[in-house]
């Protein structure tokens, strides 16, 4: 799966890992030594992450359900717990310093592809 931006159809990460089941979300990104560039893991339903156990920092977008961004957090660092986050269907987590490096602002929408 691909994210994309709807507003202007670029894609803004081009491997997007799914998790859609309560066993997926569950493990996340857990175990992995790093989220590799141009990848991220797609979590729903879901309002809040933690990185405990987690050996990376990472960026991470709030959804509503229609794809709009609601809060972004930039370099999450590990043993850290994010949101929950009023009105997220939604999370994506991103290598940390996507979101500066796309320029990802809140407001838009994203869309799997």
């Amino acid at each position: 799966m691909t994210l994309r931006e709807v507003e202007t159809g670029r894609i803004v990460v081009a491997r997007l890992e799914v998790a859609d089941t309560a066993w997926k979300r569950s493990i996340g990104l857990l175990g992995r030594k790093e989220l590799a560039p141009d990848s991220g893991l797609w979590l729903s339903p879901c309002n809040g992450v933690h990185t405990l156990g987690m050996c990376f920092a990472m960026d991470v977008l709030f959804l509503d359900a229609e794809g709009c961004v609601l809060r972004q957090v930039a370099n999450l660092r590990p043993w850290r717990f994010c949101g929950p986050v009023r009105g997220a269907r939604t999370v994506v987590e991103l290598p940390a310093g996507t979101l500066a490096a796309l320029k990802l602002r809140p407001g838009c929408r994203y869309v799997l592809a």
